[in-house]
């Protein structure tokens, strides 16, 4: 099992930035796939970003968060983050983290087994 905890969401201006954590709880975090979707109200929740297992040699992101948002993992704190920069008010939503046991279709919810209560992000413009 695994508990999935996220922070740093918040109200900023567009063309601000905000760094989001996603702190995990139980054993072998680093052998799982990470990461970010978010869902706006009315919207289906969509992929924003994940990293691959053990060292995160792989990064995946959704065409509309490129060149803005980073996502990267801290093994040792069991920790992934999401920074987003140049946000735009079209990033408002609620991110979400999630975990999987695979190591296919990242972009996919389906193959995620865990995920976290989400944090609120609004970009006002």
């Amino acid at each position: 099992q695994v508990q999935l905890v996220e922070s740093g969401g918040g109200l900023v201006q567009a063309g601000g930035s905000l760094r989001l954590s996603c702190a995990a709880s139980g054993r072998a975090f680093s052998s799982y796939t990470m990461s970010w979707f978010r869902q706006a109200p009315g919207k289906e929740r969509e992929f924003v970003a994940a990293i691959s297992s053990w060292r995160g040699g792989n990064t995946y992101y959704a065409d509309s968060v490129k060149g803005r948002f980073t996502i990267s993992r801290d093994n040792a704190k069991n920790t992934v983050y999401l920074q987003m920069n140049s946000l735009k008010p079209e990033d408002t939503a609620v991110y979400y983290c999630a975990a999987s046991t695979y190591n296919t279709n990242p972009a996919s919810p389906r193959v995620y087994e865990y995920w976290g209560q989400g944090t609120q992000v609004t970009v006002s413009s």
